[in-house]
């Protein structure tokens, strides 16, 4: 088997360009655009969709899918990144020193997501002028990853052709995730009565000893290997001699078990509903009361370990003098929804590390590997 190469210089000035470009979330149209023109002057075969997802997501941009050419007796694959980064990530000044890419530490990176661009660019190039034989593949390049996968649940699924692929998207670049949990979000409003805090302060039910009451028994942290819970917003009261009469409470529920999930979440409201009740100086009464909305955030995603894309991916590893493991993962991502809709997704690493900080990096070591890896899946695939 022939030694593929690739072209460390270009990937990093690939990667320099990309992470210079301003893309929070809603305004990926600039990335979108460059992709466009990237693709126009080095694989003009490749042929390029962009779905209507913005009317959903509200991007200046839909999700881009590219269609690169391969040889047709081999099924599909699909490679997969989002285009949006966190803020601070504006006017992003990339120094690379060391084999270090870093920011100048006033924003992030961007190398969550744009590192896999770039790979996934830089892997095509080099295929083409090496000549490596493998089959059509696909990428599909989303929005609004970091605001609720939101490009991802949008995506018209109609417009890929490939049943399996990978997402690049975590850290370590000798991992590879086939599990990671469904997650919900609620929304909890205790609703007190006002008072005068200094006047008549018994008039008043106090909102936020009522939250309080209630976030000192319901479930938090970590519940078992599978299931976390977590209250991360709390916003209530007006002015310091008033009673407050509303609070708002946010948080979510994540696991790998369905029925796990949904038991967690009901305990979360039965605390609340609860501490209401003891609340309430009669059964009559109306106040105080507790309005509540869970919302489905993301579905489980399971890829059983026998899948030909795992198994896949694991022998092009080997091929490569490499061992990944294979694991789970507590986070949600453009992943869980590509499975949702029938098309089955691994999570790949890459390398980055810190992310969604001012102290991003990733080493352009790892980039490199992650480029050999995608190319030796592709060729792997093809030979199946």
């Amino acid at each position: 088997m022939d030694e593929m190469k690739i072209n460390s210089k270009r990937l990093t000035n690939l990667f320099m360009d990309l992470v210079r470009i301003d893309s929070p979330s809603r305004h990926e149209g600039q990335v979108a655009d460059f992709v466009r023109a990237w693709f126009s002057q080095n694989a003009p075969e490749a042929g390029i969709v962009e779905d209507s997802s913005q009317v959903d997501t509200g991007s200046d941009t839909g999700n881009i899918i590219i269609k690169i050419p391969g040889n047709p007796e081999t099924a599909p694959l699909f490679f997969n990144a989002h285009m949006d980064t966190v803020e601070p990530g504006r006017n992003v000044k990339p120094i690379f020193e060391n084999g270090i890419f870093r920011s100048d530490g006033t924003t992030v990176l961007g190398g969550d997501d744009k590192a896999a661009i770039a790979i996934m660019l830089e892997s095509i190039l080099s295929m083409k002028e090496q000549e490596i034989a493998h089959g059509p593949f696909e990428l599909i390049l989303t929005t609004c990853e970091e605001i609720g996968l939101l490009g991802a649940k949008a995506l018209d699924e109609s417009l890929v052709e490939a049943r399996a692929g990978l997402a690049l998207d975590t850290e370590n670049p000798d991992s590879v995730i086939n599990r990671a949990p469904a997650a919900i979000r609620f929304n909890i409003k205790i609703h007190g009565l006002a008072a005068h805090a200094g006047l008549n302060p018994e008039k008043g039910i106090s909102a936020i000893k009522v939250a309080a009451q209630a976030i000192s028994s319901a479930p938090q942290g970590r519940m078992d290997e599978e299931t976390t819970c977590n209250i991360g917003l709390i916003q209530g009261g007006t002015a310091t001699n008033i009673v407050p009469d509303l609070v708002q409470v946010d948080g979510e529920v994540r696991s790998h078990k369905e029925k796990r999930l949904r038991e967690i979440q009901d305990r979360m409201m039965g605390c609340f509903y609860q501490a209401a009740k003891e609340f309430k100086k009669s059964a009559s009464d109306t106040y105080p009361y507790v309005s509540a909305t869970v919302e489905d955030d993301y579905p489980l995603m399971h890829v059983p370990e026998d899948h030909p894309l795992v198994t896949t991916l694991v022998q092009a590893a080997k091929n490569l003098g490499r061992a990944l493991k294979i694991e789970m993962t507590g986070g949600g991502s453009d992943a869980n929804i590509l499975n949702k809709k029938g098309l089955s997704t691994l999570i790949v690493g890459i390398g980055m590390q810190k992310v969604h900080t001012t102290e991003e990096f990733i080493r352009l070591k790892d980039m490199e590997k992650s480029c050999l890896l995608m190319m030796e899946t592709l060729r792997t695939w093809s030979k199946t």
